[in-house]
Parts: C-alpha cells; structure tokens; sequence
C-alpha cells in the first residue's frame, strides 16, 4: 500500500534558512571539532550570501527581510570557535 505524506520543508525557521544560504556561499563554516559556526571574513561570499537572499527568498518573505536575516545571523557568529585553545 502507498502511501502519501506532506513532507515538511527541511528547513523550518528564517535563522536556519539564513545559516544554510550562509554556509551555501561560503561565508560561514563550522568547527571540525566542536561544531560551532564560524565566519570566514570573506567579502565576496557574504555578498553571494546576500545575493541568494535577495533572488530566492523564502515563501512568504520580502527580499529585503531575507536579506537583513542574513545579515543579522553573520553579525552573530564569531571567527573564532569559543572551545578551541
């Protein structure tokens, strides 16, 4: 017997959303050994960061609020990873 659910989207807050586009172009990463986010300071990929928030935001939101998502989760990740000596 087949049966048929709704999937549920993978991603499920604006935050998530935000860190996946962040981590898509490459403008965060995470600890190998802790897993915490880290930014990588690079200009370019913060800008491809925003350029994908800005084409392909998710349903429901404006460009503009996509794109102030992305900015603000950068603001609060770190470069540096709070466990590593």
């Amino acid at each position: 017997m087949l049966m048929t659910r709704v999937r549920r989207p993978a991603i499920r807050t604006l935050r998530g959303w935000a860190i996946h586009v962040l981590q898509e172009a490459g403008a965060i990463r995470e600890c190998e050994e802790h897993g915490w986010m880290q930014d990588r300071a690079d200009p370019h990929a913060r800008e491809r960061a925003s350029d994908i928030a800005r084409k392909d935001p998710p349903a429901g939101i404006c460009a503009d609020e996509a794109v102030a998502e992305v900015r603000e989760v950068l603001d609060s990740i770190g470069d540096t990873c709070p466990e590593c000596p």
